[in-house]
């Protein structure tokens, strides 16, 4: 989801939680994303209510679920180009999404990034609700289970190089995404997409 469908911009997410805190960025970057914190979210370790408690205690701030849906909020803006690309594809194959976050973001997905559930209606998940994140090959097997789809039938897409060889390692196709126009070369080769 994160840098495919959408830019995200941690920076700004950063900002907000610190202006809430009344701290500077550089201390909610380390408490949050360089302790492992977020990984903790991410991979289903923490649930969501611990997760949004402890979130707080670690940047000194007691953070409501509406302040931290907001903070996310504001780092998310959908990329119209790749969400037009995903509106074609439905036409023909079954598409979902699947992105390392705590379950917080699929449970409020509708305010966080509402041009999604129109395209993927209940197939967003969050890695949070296997119990692992990518790249643990676990994770994706997981998701296929949940979609009943057999690896091999599945491009798997992400920005992270590390993602797309984990979701390999799980026998998925794998795509590096790294702009809208070699995706959309890469889908035409695959002829998942006509000109």
């Amino acid at each position: 989801m994160d840098n495919v469908l959408c830019d995200y911009d941690r920076g700004k997410r950063v900002a907000c939680l610190a202006e809430l805190a009344g701290v500077d960025g550089d201390s909610v970057h380390k408490a949050i994303w360089e302790s492992g914190f977020e990984h903790l979210g991410d991979s289903g370790a923490l649930d969501a209510a611990d997760y949004l408690r402890g979130f707080g205690e670690r940047i000194g701030y007691p953070l409501s679920l509406d302040e931290w849906v907001e903070a996310r909020r504001r780092a998310m803006q959908a990329d119209c180009a790749m969400l037009e690309i995903a509106r074609r594809l439905r036409e023909t194959v079954d598409i979902a999404v699947l992105t390392n976050n705590t379950t917080l973001v699929a449970d409020h997905i509708d305010t966080l990034l509402p041009e999604l559930r129109p395209l993927f209606g209940s197939k967003i998940y969050a890695s949070a609700r296997f119990k692992t994140a990518k790249p643990d090959p676990r994770c994706y097997r997981l998701c296929l289970s949940e979609l009943n789809v057999k690896p091999e039938t599945v491009l798997f897409v992400d920005d992270l190089a590390t993602n797309v060889a984990g979701a390999r390692e799980a026998g998925l196709v794998g795509h590096h995404h790294t702009s809208v126009d070699v995706f959309r070369r890469a889908l035409l080769e695959l002829r998942l997409l006509h000109e």
